[in-house]
């Protein structure tokens, strides 16, 4: 395990993914996979190529292979019994890897070249760069949000490899603006996949590269969604600390945006779901107070309120609130309006559950099955997980089988993407 650990670090701290070290070298991905197992090791020939794509000389890289004992392996072709894990686990891993690395090159001082052994002294190919603001568009757009994985992936491998010899105090902060909003995109990426740990990771690294880069509209976002993660996993408590230093830090950001108006409305949500129909009332009148902003009051990328949302938030709210009275009004009008995927299944969810609450199986049916279908269409864990907090609020109709055949259907969702 130890040499896995070394040969992995290494490619990972050099920005690559197993995918793409496995094509630079000519060689099957499931032959990089085994080599970091400690099931087989790089042939002689195969040694010096890999010694320059990791930045090491041959004998620093013959000492790290040789760290354990190579298990030998007869050719590429035979049987891998003993995996070392699923495609989906080795991106998490990698992923992990890619995120320790870039939160402790943030840390430095300064992101000097002799950070990492046998750093790179050339400029980071910054031309294959996709811009972020793209990828938010993107992201924004893509019906099934995993088909953007490898994009993102590849732009923070480049992000890594360029942190390894940026200088100054200005390429510094240009960086860390640029480390906070990607990482603000991959976390948006596994919380949709409904990985809450590794999305609070890229989130909490995000919030530390904006402070760092004392980009305060940037760092309030980082913490806002930061705060959602502790809210959809029933942390509503945990999440209001997140809140709190986001409310804060807004102040201290750009009056024109709405940054400070979204923490509101997020600060809604756990009022409402702690039970506090004052606070949450308070929040959501601060929230409305976007549509008094002019101008461009979010940029479309790590920040996207313009208050089109605070209907069916709203209505989100009163359905935890327990209020179905002042509830069904709003959710009914904001479905009348042009949403996307999520957010019309997000909806219909809550109508659903009004609908369980006035113990009306025909409206819980009607709507469960529109989400469920945006389930399958999308495969969002987000609208998976939304699926699966109905089901509670289901008990007391269970005697009805198109209720046992919902339940059913919502069991077999995926736990995660």
């Amino acid at each position: 395990m130890a040499r896995r650990r070394g040969l992995a670090g290494q490619r990972v701290a050099r920005g690559y993914s197993q995918e793409e070290f496995a094509t630079l070298l000519g060689v099957a991905t499931s032959t990089v996979v085994r080599w970091e197992s400690g099931r087989s090791a790089p042939r002689p020939y195969q040694r010096p190529k890999i010694a320059r794509l990791l930045g090491l000389t041959p004998t620093d890289l013959d000492a790290l292979l040789s760290s354990v004992r190579t298990v030998t392996v007869a050719s590429e072709g035979d049987s891998m019994s003993a995996s070392f894990g699923d495609p989906g686990e080795m991106r998490r891993r990698d992923l992990l890897g890619l995120l320790t690395t870039t939160s402790a090159l943030l840390a430095l001082p300064e992101f000097p070249a002799a950070a990492l052994p046998g750093s790179i002294s050339a400029a980071a190919p910054q031309a294959e760069e996709a811009p972020a603001d793209h990828l938010w568009r993107v992201y924004g757009l893509a019906g099934d949000k995993r088909t953007l994985y490898p994009v993102v992936r590849r732009q923070l491998g480049l992000l890594a490899q360029e942190m390894d010899h940026v200088r100054g105090e200005t390429a510094r902060k240009r960086v860390a603006v640029r480390v906070a909003d990607l990482y603000q995109l991959a976390g948006e990426l596994f919380f949709d996949a409904r990985d809450s740990a590794l999305s609070a990771h890229c989130y909490a690294l995000a919030a530390s590269a904006a402070k760092e880069a004392r980009a305060y509209d940037l760092w309030a976002c980082a913490l806002t969604r930061h705060a959602y993660v502790e809210l959809y996993a029933g942390r509503a408590a945990s999440a209001a600390p997140l809140l709190s230093a986001a409310a804060h830090v807004a102040r201290r950001g750009d009056s024109a945006l709405s940054t400070r108006h979204w923490a509101s409305a997020v600060q809604a949500e756990v009022d409402a779901c702690l039970g506090d129909f004052d606070a949450c009332a308070r929040a959501l009148d601060a929230a409305e107070e976007v549509r008094a902003l002019s101008g461009p009051v979010h940029n479309g990328g790590w920040l996207r309120f313009d208050g089109s949302r605070l209907a069916e938030e709203r209505g989100a709210c009163y359905v935890a609130l327990g209020r179905p009275d002042l509830a069904e009004d709003v959710l009914t009008s904001a479905l009348a309006q042009e949403l996307g995927p999520r957010r019309r299944a997000a909806v219909v969810v809550d109508l659903a559950a009004l609908g369980a609450h006035r113990g009306d199986v025909d409206q819980v049916v009607h709507y469960a099955d529109a989400a469920l279908a945006v389930a399958g269409q999308t495969r969002s864990g987000y609208v998976s997980a939304r699926l699966q907090s109905l089901r509670p609020r289901l008990a007391g109709l269970s005697a009805d089988a198109r209720i046992t055949d919902l339940h059913r259907r919502i069991t077999a969702l995926p736990s995660s993407v």
